[in-house]
């Protein structure tokens, strides 16, 4: 080999172990992601009336969530030891995982603000019956939010529960049916909690019906190409159909990324975009060499690419300079004045006002380098940017793309 083709021999090995690397992870990237879930269900209540589908939608969730490349980590009609042993298992087993999911149903309760699991061995004689007897909600949020990408929760808990009106009644504590909103950290981006009904209030149907909330959990849940946001506003519009609107799902958190449970079987892999030549001073390659590899699905790269809204300007576009976006509501503001502003819409339906009409900087604790980094993912994968609606117009993540393109200036 001579040394004027040895430069050209390197980048071409390179490049083809480059796009192995890729297609390798493209067709491994739901196994290798790690997702554990805890499931819990109540129904065979001992001091309370038992409840009609509450562990068989949770056995549901167990056997929907191990299809989709979930660990499940379960438990159904358990006392409170027996409960506190199986999240015990989950949390020594929770950190580190790229997705960690709870799902619960059965009875639960607010008290002073805070809302708790309720176990089948619950009796709630007496006030201090709170701390022995139910288990706090925060204690499950808190350990599977150790070290774990993206957390998500689902809770069908807002139901009547007539032990909790009791201890109301026999106390003086606040205690009532229904669970309490669900305060969000401030800089979560990574969580997603979703309750049956709105706060403070009841599912509608009594105890021994269906419920409309699961039913629309398991039927959407885990759909091919479908994002969690997605998911949620389809479980909404179920809920809210089947119960003629008397019933609206409680929708709280914020996820920075697009979170998709199950890609189609033939969805293309990640796609690499590097060059197909090489560059002049490495040589031109030896006569009969063959071609360096093409970037995998080209043609379905260049179809996302089609579907990008096109800026009025082909320029570059930088961090702190005005531009045209295309759309009157975000256009003539630079990428960092619009972060300093607020959404033009909820990135989730339903989700209260109050938890989204902030400043995007302080929602997402954006930083011009933590943009960039997202941003940089649109490059090589311009579906990214069409899948899924951005709070402040499509158009924004079109100019991120482009801004990455030209090196985040």
């Amino acid at each position: 080999m001579s040394d004027r083709t040895k430069p050209w021999t390197a980048r071409l090995l390179a490049q083809a172990a480059l796009v192995l690397i890729f297609a390798t992870f493209g067709m491994g990237a739901a196994q290798a992601e790690r997702r554990l879930a805890l499931v819990l269900g109540n129904a065979a209540y001992q001091n309370a009336p038992a409840l009609a589908v509450s562990v068989h939608d949770a056995q549901a969730i167990a056997d929907k969530l191990q299809g989709l490349d979930f660990e499940v980590v379960s438990g159904f009609d358990q006392t409170k030891a027996e409960a506190l042993a199986t999240i015990a298992k989950f949390a020594k087993q929770v950190r580190g995982a790229d997705i960690a999911l709870f799902y619960y149903a059965g009875y639960a309760l607010q008290a002073s603000g805070k809302n708790y699991l309720m176990p089948v061995d619950a009796a709630l004689q007496d006030d201090s019956a709170i701390d022995f007897e139910t288990i706090p909600l925060d204690l499950v949020l808190r350990h599977m939010s150790r070290e774990t990408g993206v957390r998500l929760v689902f809770l069908d808990a807002s139901r009547a529960n007539p032990l909790a009106d009791a201890l109301a009644a026999s106390s003086d504590m606040e205690a009532r049916s229904g669970l309490a909103e669900i305060p969000i950290g401030t800089g979560d981006t990574g969580s997603l909690i979703v309750s049956a009904a709105s706060p403070d209030t009841i599912a509608r149907g009594g105890n021994d019906e269906p419920s409309a909330f699961s039913a629309a959990l398991l039927a959407h849940l885990g759909e091919p190409d479908l994002s969690i946001a997605e998911t949620m506003n389809r479980v909404t519009a179920d809920v809210s159909q089947s119960t003629a609107g008397q019933q609206k799902p409680w929708i709280g958190g914020s996820l920075s990324t697009d979170v998709v449970l199950q890609k189609r079987k033939d969805s293309p892999a990640p796609i690499v975009v590097g060059e197909a030549t090489p560059p002049a001073d490495q040589g031109t390659p030896p006569a009969g060499a063959a071609p360096a590899p093409a970037a995998a699905d080209r043609a379905s790269f260049d179809a996302a690419l089609a579907k990008l809204p096109k800026l009025p300007s082909n320029a570059p576009v930088f961090f702190d300079i005005p531009l045209k976006f295309g759309d009157p509501a975000i256009d003539n503001r630079s990428i960092a004045q619009l972060l300093q502003g607020k959404p033009l819409f909820s990135p989730i339906e339903g989700l209260d006002k109050s938890v989204w009409d902030r400043e995007c900087s302080g929602c997402h604790q954006w930083t011009k380098q933590l943009l960039c980094d997202q941003a940089k993912t649109y490059v090589p994968n311009p579906d990214m940017v069409v899948r899924l609606k951005h709070p402040l117009g499509t158009q924004f993540k079109a100019a991120l793309r482009n801004w990455a393109q030209n090196g985040c200036q």
